[in-house]
């Protein structure tokens, strides 16, 4: 069992030991400074019997981390740390915060996700430095200690390069950057009539030049030269400069990219979220330059997704219906595999903001660490931990670990200097990776569980397809729960910008008050993204306060749940739908035409309506409250159409007369020929090879010889 300490960070939070402890099932001993005087006590934990240490306190995190490896004879495996001074100490709600500072300590308490596979990198440092050479060269004067420096400059700048030829460089036009830490790929054209290789940095050229049309990039400007070549004499000792040279494409791989051009240059990467290893600097933050100080060596990450083709709705029959993955991505990570009735993910790009499976309908791709099931027993355990410690109005608020963490801990501060309300007592912040990496089953199964509001934090570090994603879920998750008659405002999304921002949100909470189900639900998150919300469902629908259910809600664009109509007169059941349907909510009978549907099984993907030849079918966003969701109905049928020669039925009246209409005109479909169209196919072939007055063509089994014959 592990061990908890709670400090109140010398007297200056109301700690409770005692309820504190009751919620958690352990006694717990107050501590004012654990950091400090009382140290021992935290390395007496360290040699108890816990399989875990958990320490309220986040400040001194380093220090405790170096008296447990000072400490002899430790037997705890894990040291965990958590925030309870700046999330719930720190507050005008203080007094109020006991289940909520016990929910943050059980929340704690649980074990880590469990290891997934990992993406690999590996730099050796080599550096292109890409824009004006003056301030290229600075750069790369503070980092060639660190790194193997090239440059590929883009114009001379205020001051023009250094006549010392210290680091290699590249000019040109710049065709093509791609690519991600330790394997960027540039090509270029070397179309400037200057070879930066074989130039002595002499200037005789510069100083010759009529129209002062080469710079101290030593780069001719075209535009501006009027080809008196007066360089080219200057130069005819070096022979440097040579206006008929050819301009190959070259290409070289870098390690790490910094990039000082403006934002909107081309070729570079426009995405909100670009590849590790490529920076951008503004001539003025050295931070970032230390950033890339730090990028040599052999790296990895967690491999953030995992990818199910099999329920994947974005391709079928090369017809693409569902992309909402590849548009919402940032880092240009996800693409299009059409071929493949696939997309494809480049583990190397991704960025692991989790956006794309909370909008995948299907769940074929899915968030991997930490996975659903570790993410759910997380925001359960704080849940019924509040609710047991007698919390009221459970409200769960998802942050980044990131910048919106960094935003929670100055508003504790400001709140601990009375400048500001802080962290209301009812609202339990979650640190995820990346706010988008939760979505409306996980917000869905929050309600079902207890919470009476769900609050994303964003930040600017959100990209701005990430904001309307979750605004898109949260207006559908809001929608059933006001079809089920649990009023209120359950979804908010807190755009904050600053301390302020935050603040005054978090105090506007109270403005409505929110319905939510009365017996909390038991159930786990399902690895499984539509059996989570069908669970989810079961659950809010059983506990709906509303006395006559209607039989439908209606939901908007973005929703997951919804029919499929046909249009009856449209539609000739050719079944196509049936073939692209990824989620098996498109049905045929195996001895009748007819075309069925389960309603509970579509995604609303949209497959079947981009593959319908006939433009018969649209779909209607919404939940069926109705016991037949999950039975088939019958959405057209039609009368067969038996084969004029030995009577089986192969299609439907509507389908063969279609076709017959439309074919009748065309003149390989004349007399015989458009009889057989209304045989099956075992009867077509027998006509054909029957017939006495055509000619048909055989060819002899070498594959060489062709000739005539008549049976």
């Amino acid at each position: 069992m592990p061990k908890t300490l709670i400090c109140d960070c010398n007297q200056t939070m109301p700690l409770d030991a005692r309820r504190i402890g009751q919620a958690l099932g352990e006694e717990l001993t107050l501590h004012s400074t654990l950091c400090r005087r009382e140290a021992p006590a935290f390395q007496r934990a360290l040699k108890g019997d816990g399989e875990a240490v958990v320490v309220a306190c986040t400040q001194e995190q380093r220090l405790f981390g170096e008296l447990a490896e000072q400490t002899e004879g430790v037997t705890t495996h894990e040291l965990k740390f958590v925030n309870i001074r700046e999330t719930a100490g720190w507050s005008r709600d203080a007094t109020q915060a006991t289940p909520k500072i016990a929910a943050l300590l059980a929340a704690a308490r649980l074990s880590d996700p469990e290891p997934v596979p990992v993406v690999n990198f590996k730099s050796a440092g080599r550096l292109l430095i890409i824009g004006p050479i003056d301030a290229a060269e600075r750069a790369a004067a503070l980092l060639q200690d660190v790194l193997d420096v090239s440059i590929f400059t883009t114009g001379a700048g205020r001051a023009g390069g250094a006549q010392a030829r210290r680091w290699p460089v590249l000019g040109g036009r710049l065709q093509g950057l791609k690519g991600w830490l330790g394997a960027f790929d540039v090509e270029w054209s070397a179309s400037n009539p200057i070879d930066l290789d074989l130039c002595t940095r002499c200037n005789a050229c510069v100083a010759v030049c009529p129209e002062n049309a080469i710079g101290l990039d030593y780069q001719i400007d075209l535009a501006l030269c009027q080809s008196h070549r007066a360089c080219v004499a200057a130069c005819s000792a070096a022979g440097a400069i040579d206006f008929e040279r050819a301009a190959p494409l070259q290409s070289e791989r870098f390690d790490l990219i910094l990039d000082l051009r403006a934002a909107d240059a081309t070729p570079t990467f426009l995405q909100h979220a670009p590849p590790q290893g490529y920076v951008r600097w503004d001539v003025r933050d050295a931070a970032t330059l230390l950033k890339l100080r730090d990028l040599v060596g052999e790296f990895e990450k967690p491999k953030f997704f995992q990818y199910k083709a099999a329920i994947c709705a974005h391709a079928r029959n090369e017809q693409v219906g569902c992309s909402a993955c590849i548009d919402i991505c940032s880092a240009e990570a996800i693409s299009s595999e059409k071929s493949r009735q696939q997309i494809k993910v480049e583990p190397h790009l991704c960025v692991g903001c989790g956006a794309c499976t909370t909008v995948c309908p299907t769940g074929a791709i899915s968030y991997a660490y930490p996975r659903a099931g570790e993410q759910g027993a997380r925001i359960k355990a704080l849940l019924s931990t509040y609710a047991a410690a007698g919390g009221q109005g459970a409200t769960l608020m998802v942050h980044s670990q990131d910048k919106g963490q960094a935003l929670i801990g100055e508003l504790g501060r400001a709140a601990q200097l009375k400048l500001m309300h802080g962290v209301p007592h009812q609202v339990m912040p979650l640190a995820v990776w990346h706010t988008a990496s939760l979505g409306i089953d996980v917000w869905l199964s929050a309600i079902a569980w207890g919470a009476e509001q769900v609050l994303v934090l964003t930040t600017d570090e959100e990209a701005p397809q990430y904001l309307d994603g979750l605004q898109a879920q949260m207006d559908v998750a809001q929608a059933l729960l006001n079809g089920l008659g649990y009023s209120g405002t359950h979804f908010k999304l807190l755009r904050a910008r600053s301390t302020q921002d935050l603040d005054h949100a978090l105090q506007n909470l109270q403005q409505t008050t929110q319905r939510v189900p009365k017996i909390a639900a038991r159930f786990a998150i399902a690895p499984e993204k539509r059996s989570t919300l069908e669970l989810a469902l079961d659950h809010l629908i059983a506990q709906s306060p509303l006395k006559a259910r209607p039989e439908l809600i209606e939901l908007p664009a973005a929703s997951p749940f919804g029919a499929v109509l046909v249009d009856k007169d449209a539609c000739t059941l050719c079944l196509s739908c049936v073939n692209a349907c990824p989620a098996g909510a498109l049905l045929d009978h195996h001895e009748r035409p007819e075309l069925r549907f389960i309603e509970k099984n579509c995604v609303q993907c949209g497959l079947c309506e981009s593959t319908c030849p006939e433009d018969a079918i649209t779909l209607q966003p919404r939940l069926s409250l109705a016991a037949e969701r999950a039975q088939p109905r019958v959405l057209n049928s039609a009368q067969p159409y038996g084969c004029i020669r030995c009577g089986k039925p192969f299609g439907t009246v509507q389908a063969i007369e279609a076709m017959l209409g439309r074919l009748a005109g065309h003149a390989m479909f004349q007399g015989a020929a458009l009889e057989r169209l209304k045989m099956c196919s075992d009867c077509r072939v027998i006509d054909i090879y029957s017939a006495t007055d055509e000619v048909q063509i055989d060819a002899v089994a070498d594959g060489r010889n062709i000739q005539g014959w008549r049976p």
